[in-house]
């Protein structure tokens, strides 16, 4: 099995959780230099985040810098030929499913078919109530939501969807998605989540999920998709601790995996006997150059490895 690899964007998030101090300053022309990076390096793909709005009270510690997903994907996909865009995640529950469906389907057009749409219940409580959604029931709005979104990507010009919160026929939609069907992944770790992602996607986007948790978590969705005699491909995903290429010449901090292209490629191949199909790569940097020198390493010098 081939261990592909993504990265998750900076910039376009800025969570104190993950930002490095540069990225406050940085912009559009820091996003195009290293998505073009990643895409000369030979990542699988590109992933941004979504939040509309973020409450005071949740604002030290997120920040309130969260790009659109459509718009920054969109804005990439011309500066880039091959690499694939994923929404990691789209909180479509916050949005009708036919406007979702005609954003990401031109996003699919414009990019000649390198949309993956990675979907999300949310966690933000005063998001949801702004937009006028219930967020106590925002699971099972998800779940109608992915069934009125394969309607909606599907191939017909007039997609129908029949369910308790959403209905729709009759209402013509092109362009049409290059991809038939269009990829759809799920993210959470939650029981509800993992069995919404065996259930209902192509994929799962696991949120946080340690080493040590993942091989029971990767059990569970097998389980649940034998169970419901589930067929075709699932593509399991896994996002790694932060890494360096190299030893550092600053302190990176004791959670990032360091060490030249062999020793990070055995831990990294730790993912894959798991039954891992993606790994999302974090890199620790301290500027736009060092981390583009980061990715350019990765891609030549560790997966290679993998």
């Amino acid at each position: 099995m081939i261990l592909r690899y993504g990265m998750q964007l900076p910039v376009q998030s800025q969570s104190t959780l993950y930002a490095e101090g540069w990225e406050a300053a940085a912009g559009p022309e820091d996003l195009l230099e290293i998505a073009r990076a990643a895409d000369r390096a030979g990542f699988d793909y590109l992933a941004s985040c979504d939040h509309v709005g973020i409450p005071r009270r949740l604002a030290a510690a997120m920040s309130t810098v969260w790009y659109d997903p459509v718009a920054t994907l969109a804005f990439l996909a011309a500066a880039t030929e091959h690499i694939r865009l994923l929404s990691h995640v789209a909180i479509v529950g916050l949005r009708h499913p036919l406007l979702t469906a005609k954003q990401y389907a031109t996003l699919d057009r414009l990019s000649g078919g390198r949309l993956v749409l990675g979907v999300g219940a949310g966690h933000v409580q005063e998001e949801f109530e702004a937009l006028g959604v219930d967020f106590r029931g925002r699971g099972a709005v998800l779940d109608e939501s992915i069934d009125a979104l394969r309607a909606a990507l599907g191939p017909d010009e007039f997609p129908e969807h029949h369910g308790k919160r959403y209905a729709f026929e009759g209402l013509g939609q092109r362009p049409r998605p290059v991809q038939d069907p269009v990829p759809l992944w799920v993210g959470g770790s939650s029981p509800a989540a993992v069995r919404r992602a065996a259930l209902k996607g192509d994929g799962w986007l696991p949120q946080g999920d340690p080493r040590d948790r993942l091989p029971g978590q990767i059990a569970r969705i097998r389980e649940v998709r034998e169970q419901a005699g589930a067929m075709g491909a699932f593509t399991v995903g896994a996002i790694t601790e932060p890494l360096y290429v190299g030893t550092p010449r600053w302190e990176v901090g004791r959670r990032t995996l360091t060490g030249g292209p062999l020793e990070l490629a055995e831990s990294l191949r730790a993912y894959r006997a798991m039954g891992v199909h993606q790994i999302q790569v974090r890199f620790r940097s301290r500027s736009r150059s060092e981390l583009i020198d980061q990715i350019a390493a990765f891609g030549a010098e560790v997966a290679p490895e993998l």
